[in-house]
């Protein structure tokens, strides 16, 4: 490759080198200059008895690699950036010779290094390997006992788990976790409390179960599904993805995300922290999720009711939902107008279609528009004018900030929905965004 002035500065570490630099590349101040195939040399005359011996290799992926025996502390020195910028602007000059020994000795010496790392990095990779294959023998052992045991509750009858304590859950979600299968092992033990959660039970346990039971038959054949729906599949198993090479890799998409709102559990002894996100041009939803243990700290830079310009990239999902911020464009501004917001039928129309490409999906943020919160029979509900409603999670403190923030007027709310009950996160009223 052939360097440019310009592609050889880049490289300067800073303005003072960049002077330097430029100043050293002139032939006089060189003693001898010389190059052989991907390797450059030369000998400084500086004020010491001996010249400085500075080299370069050309053959280095992303950039040269340099070395010089002066005592200089700055990558690339001014040396080096004397001695790359004579080439790239009197390449003439460069004798091609055999390497001195001083440059060959260099050359051996990042060889062995290069044959090193190498071996390592095949090493790793080989270890990686094993350990994957050890974990799809693991998941697959604990899918196979957990069939069967699925397989006897449906035997016995769901009447009979109200008679269960407990531990009838926690063992096999033990096992599940052993077999390294957290995700699935989340989901059963969140079945514990179904069979005590009121009228309807039986439906619910039913259709949790039936989630799993599928998650099971879809990992079992997972070849025969599509790439994104195997990345979800997977994914909630238990599998997760680097997110260094996530970010690396994944295609960003840009927008002005409209962070709708914020919520926090535990789960496992560990706080989640869920952050919904709104694109206004994409017009999608998108999840971002911070981790904490204890009393750490989660990510709060993510404020709800501002709007940011930023690349988001996601997760190979069957839908599309969970991501990772790359990139902010601008700093956070206030939210102006709410983007998104729907009729509760579209709302649940669009959830229902977002059900149908990912099975197993949870909870998805809805906007809901001219909607008043109330009583009915009981239970808190967002209500339209038309007479459709959505039923309000079981929340006291917000229920009420609800209620006072809309004066009993209709109001834009955004919240979580898990097919059966909404949860309230925020609220756009006379021009502002209550966050609850």
């Amino acid at each position: 490759m052939d360097w440019s002035t310009a592609q050889v500065l880049a490289l300067s570490p800073d303005a003072k080198s960049t002077k330097n630099g430029q100043a050293l590349a002139t032939a006089a101040k060189w003693s001898s200059l010389g190059r052989a195939e991907t390797h450059v040399w030369g000998e400084y005359r500086g004020s010491g008895k001996k010249p400085y011996q500075t080299q370069i290799d050309l053959s280095v992926e992303g950039g040269p690699a340099f070395r010089c025996s002066c005592p200089s502390r700055k990558f690339p020195c001014k040396h080096s950036l004397g001695l790359m910028l004579l080439l790239a602007e009197q390449a003439a000059l460069f004798e091609t010779a055999a390497p001195p020994d001083w440059v060959q000795h260099w050359v051996e010496q990042r060889s062995q290094q290069a044959t090193v790392k190498s071996a390592e990095a095949k090493k790793a990779a080989k270890s990686q390997t094993k350990r994957s294959e050890q974990r799809e023998a693991n998941v697959q052992t604990g899918l196979i006992e957990l069939d069967r045991w699925l397989q006897d509750l449906m035997r016995q009858g769901l009447a009979s788990v109200q008679a269960q304590p407990y531990q009838f859950w926690d063992e096999i979600a033990a096992r599940l976790v052993d077999a390294q299968a957290p995700g699935l092992a989340r989901r059963l033990r969140a079945c514990a409390g179904i069979p005590y959660s009121g009228d309807g039970w039986v439906e619910r346990l039913l259709r949790q179960l039936g989630q799993i039971h599928l998650l099971v038959q879809s990992y079992q054949r997972l070849e025969k599904l599509s790439p994104a729906l195997q990345a979800e599949v997977r994914s909630q198993i238990g599998w997760t993805q680097n997110q260094a090479v996530l970010l690396e890799t994944g295609e960003p998409k840009r927008d002005r995300w409209h962070i709708l709102g914020r919520r926090v559990i535990e789960e496992d002894r560990l706080n989640v922290q869920r952050t919904w996100l709104w694109g206004e041009q994409s017009d999608c939803p998108a999840l971002v999720l911070a981790f904490a243990h204890g009393s750490q700290p989660l990510d709060t830079s993510l404020v709800p009711g501002v709007v940011i310009d930023a690349d988001l990239v996601f997760y190979p999902a069957s839908f599309p939902l969970r991501a990772l911020v790359k990139q902010l464009h601008s700093g956070p501004k206030l939210t102006e107008r709410v983007m998104g917001g729907q009729s509760i039928e579209a709302e649940i129309a669009r959830y229902a279609s977002a059900l149908q490409q990912n099975p197993w999906l949870e909870r998805l943020p809805l906007i809901l528009e001219a909607v008043v919160p109330c009583q009915r029979k009981g239970q808190w509900q967002l209500q339209e004018t038309s007479g459709a409603y959505l039923p309000l999670a079981i929340e006291t403190v917000w229920t009420w900030e609800l209620l006072a923030v809309s004066g009993g007027h209709p109001v834009t709310v955004s919240g979580e929905w898990d097919g059966e009950t909404f949860y309230p996160l925020g609220a756009w009223a006379e021009g502002r965004w209550v966050v609850f």
